[in-house]
This record gives structure tokens, C-alpha cells and sequence, in this order.
């Protein structure tokens, strides 16, 4: 049975979920999904009501871009969250506020969830920011990646940069940043953003295969396997040694039982 849950829909994103897996959509087309505190926070609210039964989260934009990136008519407005009000709180204020901003984007990042972005056409800055906090991003053969944040004369901080430097290195994630360029689907897959490219004719199917093939595998162990790799690079070889013994004791203990 596939729910949905609509009231989102006015701060521009929808909540889909058949069974296990749960589709988050951004819903403004006619700006190409350019993203909003509105939005942001309705991001947040999806994340601590999710239900404890969904295993993959797929987050794609609706219409021919996945995310032109931050609305800059709302961001220089008069608002509360606009760029000129955040420069005016106190450092702490702001770095609070901004905290706020990076929740919408960091849950994707939880061990219990395997998470999906469905990119085709543009994801410029805070779009490209929430697809790399995804695990995983299948890209149409049309998408684009910018970083754009340094053409504002601001910094990426919706939680990718970490992600970026892991995926492609410090020099490279430092040559996407600083010029702000976009990268093509094709030098995403060469440079290690991509998953896989697909004909965007194909890119629903392709994530929905995906989709499967993560729900075929034993959920306790995917969360153990997410949690081991997401922390491996911190982590010396002893240490790492030593996670992997402890995470395969915590499934041997739970698929025989320990008496």
C-alpha cells in the first residue's frame, strides 16, 4: 500500500512511502526545486516522523531539474532566515540558525536508512549539497553539479563538503568549490560522484532496481556495513580492525542469539 502524506506539499515537498522505502520529493518545478527555509524545515519534520519500518529513502526533484539550488528571491528577501537577518544575529546565533538548516540534510545520513538521490538536470549548490549527503546518486545523463556557494560569496555548509572531500579527494573537492564550475554526469561518474548514469528515461527504474537490490540484503547487516565504512576513514586499521570484530559479534549475536 503506498501513503502519502500531502501536507508538505505547500512548503514544496512531498512525502511518499510504499512499504519499506520512502520517496521525498521537491515539488517546485516551476523554479526548478529551488530550495527554501520552508522547505528546509518541512525536511526536518519528514526526518523525525519517519517510520521505524522504512529501510531506503529515494530523494528526487519533480520536473526536468533536481535542485537549482537556494531560492535567492527568498534569501535576500526580508525574512527571518533571509541572508541579510543572519548577519545581523550574533556568531553563535547564526552558527545555531544554520544548525537548524543542516538537519534537513544530515538525516540522510543515518546508519538505519540507505538513501537514494534520483538526479537528472540541474543540483546546483544546496541541491548538490542534498545529493551528496544521499548514500547513493543516480544521475540522468543530462544532470549537472555546481558548487556554486562561492559565486554568493559564501561557503557550502549544508553538510557536503565532507562527503565531496571523501568522494573525489581535497584537491579536486577544493577545485569544485572554489570555482564553482559545473560537472557534467559523465565526469561525475570518472571523478566518483556518481553511482551510476542512466538514459534519463531510465533513471526511475534504475533507482527502483537499486532499491531492491538493499532491500534483499538483511537490514541489521546493511546498518552494520553503512556505520562501519561511513566512520572508516577516521579510523586507524587497528581501529577499523577492531570496528569490524565488534560489528560482526553484534550480528552473530543477533542472527543465532546469545543465550
Amino acid at each position: 500500500m503506498t501513503t502519502s502524506a500531502s501536507p508538505g506539499t505547500e512548503a514544496g515537498v512531498r512525502y511518499d512511502q510504499d512499504g519499506p522505502v520512502a520517496t521525498v520529493t521537491l515539488c517546485r518545478p516551476d523554479v526548478l526545486n529551488a530550495q527554501t527555509p520552508a522547505m528546509w524545515s518541512e525536511l526536518g519534520n519528514i526526518s523525525r516522523k519517519l517510520p521505524g519500518d522504512v529501510r531506503v529513502v529515494i530523494v528526487r526533484g519533480e520536473g526536468r531539474a533536481f535542485s537549482a539550488g537556494l531560492d535567492l528571491s527568498v534569501a535576500r528577501g526580508g525574512g527571518d532566515s533571509s541572508l541579510p537577518e543572519l548577519a545581523k544575529l550574533s556568531p553563535d546565533e547564526c552558527a545555531e540558525r544554520i544548525a537548524g538548516f543542516q538537519e534537513a540534510f544530515t538525516w540522510l545520513r543515518r546508519p538505519s536508512l540507505v538513501t537514494i538521490a534520483a538526479v537528472q538536470g540541474h543540483a546546483i549548490g544546496a541541491g548538490f549539497q542534498l545529493a551528496l549527503n544521499c548514500d547513493f546518486r543516480v544521475l540522468a545523463d543530462d544532470a549537472r553539479f555546481s558548487m556554486a556557494e562561492v559565486t554568493l560569496g559564501l561557503v557550502p555548509d549544508l553538510g557536503g563538503t565532507k562527503r565531496l572531500t571523501e568522494l573525489v579527494g581535497p584537491s579536486r573537492a577544493l577545485e569544485i568549490c572554489v570555482t564553482g564550475r559545473r560537472i557534467a554526469a559523465q565526469e561525475a561518474d570518472q571523478i566518483g560522484l556518481a553511482t551510476a548514469v542512466v538514459p534519463g528515461a531510465d533513471l526511475s527504474g534504475a533507482v527502483s532496481d537499486l532499491a531492491a537490490a538493499v532491500l534483499a540484503a538483511d537490514r541489521g547487516a546493511v546498518a552494520e556495513v553503512k556505520a562501519l565504512l561511513s566512520g572508516a576513514t577516521n579510523r586507524s586499521y587497528a581501529d577499523q580492525d577492531r570496528a569490524e570484530r565488534e560489528a560482526q559479534t553484534r550480528r552473530l549475536r543477533d542472527l543465532i542469539g546469545a543465550e
